[in-house]
């Protein structure tokens, strides 16, 4: 696949991996269990947060041709 296809795909999976886990994780987020402890609700917002780095690390790998 030439790169720039690949770069095109690659940033469009990106955007779509990025909205589809911040409207997931505000689902998740209204959760009462959530939602009723303070600390709990931070260590999700936390983990949320930064939750979608490592697939798309993923993603930036194979876009860069990595194997």
């Amino acid at each position: 696949m030439p790169m720039r296809l690949r770069k095109l795909l690659g940033g469009v999976a990106l955007m779509v991996l990025v909205v589809i886990w911040a409207l997931v994780a505000m689902a998740l987020a209204q959760a009462p269990a959530i939602k009723g402890n303070g600390a709990v609700e931070v260590i999700y917002y936390v983990v949320a947060g930064l939750g979608w780095v490592l697939p798309g690390m993923l993603l930036v790998k194979w876009m860069l041709g990595g194997k």
